[in-house]
């Protein structure tokens, strides 16, 4: 075999070969070696990198571009990054580089039996991939390259990479110094994939280390890896190997190669496939559990969880590992151990995990809120479907279980943001789950067990490579990557903003004040001014907002005035006294329709002027508004003349928002758009009020009609964001469907949406999604792509 300076094969490599090939090609190396099915290829080594800078003079004109740098300006950032990939791009590589390379492709052609065979070609720098270093996928891969030209194009492509914006940004926050991180470049057989995906050889949902989870899609893994479709996702059982939980996804979109050129393209799989495939189980599970023993042999030789990627060739039927790479999210480890000794684990309800966690208790059925006093702490609460006025119990509940409801129902927002366990549409629940009775909610899995049979014991990892303790969130706002699309967050308690403020955030799209107004204040506005207790409202609610305001500037904060329907507006003192009997209060007297209603406008006032001393009294100009269920532009300015008499008077320094959630709002919105400085879309109530469907039935919702991928909502989306923009104005999206379903951020990013405000524990996972489908579409535009 030929002796290379530049090149190394697979079998000439193994994991303390990093500084060489990087952590991606030593990871194939040592898997090569070890026996596990890789598909062949060589890695162009790290010198050749090095070499190249150092030959072509490249590295002085890189430190001049780099000198003054400020990463946290991201506009200087993407334009300084350009320039320096710019660079690398137009530069000749040297010829005893190009030489080499050249001599490995057409060696690695005959030992593939194939000229100009295809190949992906894919970065592995030498920071990357290490358990310390959460580098991955911050450098570029790219697939079906074939011939010589492609393949020495690609290779400068990928050394480019170590220089994009994400990159450049991580190493700063990682103190690297960015003239000693190098990249290896690995040529390696590109796999016909049939069928893709991701394998985690530890639950990245509960940390169990006791658990496989697979991700699966039909065609290249790419369409799993960058988030672009839901993929059907099996959990397998590690000591019983049984595949305990299937969950089959529809998957509408394939990667497959460009038949047109170099790479690959999406193309919907009803189209390539055939209809039914959007809804077959990709995996059979002979597959299922073959796969699951390689992940364990994989795991066992780097005696750590591992980030598997894999294929199934299309052509031969076997599966092969594409990388591996330890797993860097795990921050605690959650081990589930029976309880009482040998005992098998008995269901007795199921529905949809909404707020993942475990929790264990007795029972406490809840019929309605005249009963919330029942619920003791670390009872279960179980109920048909919560409302506002139960929240108080839900806060010492273990965990919340309820007949009916999706995602994106009340329980399962509050329960999010509370930090409680939670599974909602369990059916029957409120029946099968008896009053007192033991029970154990897993709402990771949307299971509950019979007894007190499922504990956790955490153990707390290393959170840095110095052993200093850092908190998961700090170490989520250090290592996140940029964004055009603002990642707010969701806020529904108040006094939970200490907890969530190192978030990769933004700052707050939506604070709810319904929570304040049951728990701080626990009257109704209207009440209290005919007991003459106004100021204790006023009170309330300013310290309320302040605290979190104080905790987050200078980052804005948007509170969403009241939006309690009349049925909630009466669980509060004093409001059967006022409030009127609905029979529809969903889409009855709320929002701006009740701020200016004489029954209702002096406790309007009241919010106002609790907003007012919040920015004047205490300076905290960061704050804003929102204006829920807005249906008509006539009382959008009435609303607006009450406010401004209240010193709240709408400029530059104070922006007005309001909720898209009423139809009348997109068919206006040339005309809304001219009034406010902003829209966030309140995916919920829009989605039920163009489709009909009641958000919170169970029966709609799995029968499909709730969901805001149908095209009516995504064209009603797509308008207001058109009409808002006509007109300089911003909007977002305030609902759990971007972080819900990936494909649904893709198509808000590409609509050209400004922000997406997120509950807590999707922040960073959406941040991570914006930031791949915001990359792709640069890549696309690169290349001259629709």
């Amino acid at each position: 075999m030929m002796s290379y300076k530049y090149i190394k094969w697979f079998n000439e490599i193994d994991k303390e070969d990093i500084p060489l090939v990087g952590g991606k090609g030593a990871n194939l190396g040592e898997l090569t070696i070890k026996g596990v099915d890789v598909p062949p290829g060589f890695c162009v080594t790290a010198t050749a990198y090095s070499d190249f800078i150092e030959k072509s003079d490249l590295q002085k004109e890189i430190i001049e571009v780099l000198d003054g740098l400020d990463v946290e300006d991201s506009v200087q950032l993407q334009e300084r990054s350009a320039a320096i990939r710019a660079l690398i791009i137009r530069k000749d590589m040297p010829s005893d580089i190009e030489q080499e390379i050249i001599e490995a492709y057409e060696e690695f052609n005959k030992r593939v039996k194939t000229p100009d065979a295809q190949v992906a070609i894919r970065s592995s720098a030498t920071a990357e991939d290490l358990p310390e270093a959460s580098f991955a996928g911050q450098q570029d891969t790219y697939l079906h390259i074939s011939g010589i030209d492609e393949v020495k194009s690609h290779i400068k492509r990928c050394w480019a990479s170590l220089w994009t914006a994400r990159a450049i940004y991580y190493r700063e926050h990682q103190n690297f110094v960015h003239t000693e991180v190098a990249l290896s470049v690995v040529v390696q057989k590109m796999v016909n994939s049939k069928i893709a995906g991701v394998m985690f050889t530890a639950n990245p949902m509960n940390s169990s280390s006791n658990e496989i989870m697979i991700n699966a899609s039909w065609g290249l893994g790419e369409a799993v890896v960058s988030g672009i479709v839901t993929p059907d996702d099996f959990i397998i059982d590690k000591t019983t190997k049984a595949i305990i939980e299937k969950t089959i996804a529809d998957k509408n979109t394939i990667v497959v190669k460009n038949t047109d050129g170099v790479g690959t393209k999406e193309m919907e799989v009803a189209e390539v496939l055939g209809a039914e495939y959007v809804t077959k189980q990709c995996l059979n599970d002979l597959e299922i559990s073959k796969l699951a023993n390689y992940g364990m042999k994989i795991e066992e030789l780097y005696k750590s969880p591992q980030d598997i990627e894999w294929a199934l060739d299309s052509d031969t039927e076997e599966l092969y590992i594409l990388q591996s790479r330890p797993i860097t999210t795990l921050t605690e480890e959650i081990k589930m151990e029976i309880g009482q000794g040998s005992q098998e684990l008995k269901m007795i309800a199921k529905g949809l995990g909404a707020s993942p966690g475990i929790g264990s208790g007795k029972v406490k059925n809840i019929k309605d809120i005249t009963e919330m006093d029942q619920v003791k702490e670390g009872d279960i609460l179980v109920t048909v479907m919560t409302n506002p006025d139960m929240v108080p119990a839900m806060k010492k509940a273990a965990a919340v279980v309820t007949d009916e409801g999706g995602r994106t129902c009340h329980a399962a927002i509050v329960s999010r943001e509370l930090g409680i366990p939670c599974i909602v549409g369990a059916k029957d629940a409120s029946k099968v789950l008896t009053e007192g009775r033991e029970v154990t909610v897993d709402a990771t899995r949307g299971v509950v067990y019979e007894g007190t049979v499922l504990q956790e014991k955490k153990e707390e990892k290393q959170a840095s490579a110095q052993g200093v303790g850092v908190s998961e969130e700090l170490l989520q706002q250090l290592t996140a990557p940029i964004t055009g699309t603002k990642i707010y967050m969701n806020l529904g308690e108040p006094d939970l903003i200490g907890k969530y403020k190192n978030l990769p955030m933004d700052g707050i799209g939506l604070m709810r004040t319904e929570l304040i107004f049951t728990n701080a204040v626990g009257a109704h506005p209207m009440y209290l001014l005919k007991i003459g207790e106004e100021d204790m409202f006023i009170d309330k609610l300013s310290e309320a907002v302040t605290s979190v305001a104080q905790e987050l500037y200078p980052k804005p904060l948007v509170v969403r005035l009241s939006d309690f329907r009349t049925n909630e507006f009466r669980g509060l003192k004093g409001g059967d006294e006022v409030e009127p009997i609905e029979a529809n209060p969903m889409i009855g007297w709320r929002g701006v329709s009740r701020y200016i209603s004489p029954e209702y406008i002096e406790g309007f006032r009241l919010e106002c002027k609790a907003i007012r001393r919040v920015r004047e009294d205490f300076g905290l100009t960061n704050v804003y508004v929102m204006l829920p269920f807005v249906r008509t532009t006539w009382e959008l300015k009435k609303v607006k003349e009450i406010m401004a008499e209240e010193g709240l008077v709408q400029n530059q320094d104070f922006k007005i928002w309001i909720m898209a959630e009423v139809p009348s709002v997109i068919f206006e919105a040339e005309e809304f758009a001219q009034l406010v400085d902003g829209f966030s879309i309140g995916s919920n109530d829009l989605t039920q009020l163009i489709m009909g469907a009641d958000r919170d039935s169970g029966i709609l919702n799995d029968m499909g009609y709730f969901d805001e991928r149908n095209p009516a909502v995504k064209r009603a989306i797509k308008t207001l964001i058109a009409a808002a923009h006509k007109y300089g104005k911003t909007v977002s999206i305030c609902g759990q469907g971007p972080s819900t379903y990936p494909e649904f951020a893709e198509f808000l990013v590409e609509c050209g949406i400004d922000s997406m405000s997120v509950n807590p524990d999707t922040v960073a996972y959406t941040r991570r999604l914006v930031a791949g489908v915001e990359q792709r579409m640069i890549l696309k535009k690169l290349r001259g792509e629709n």
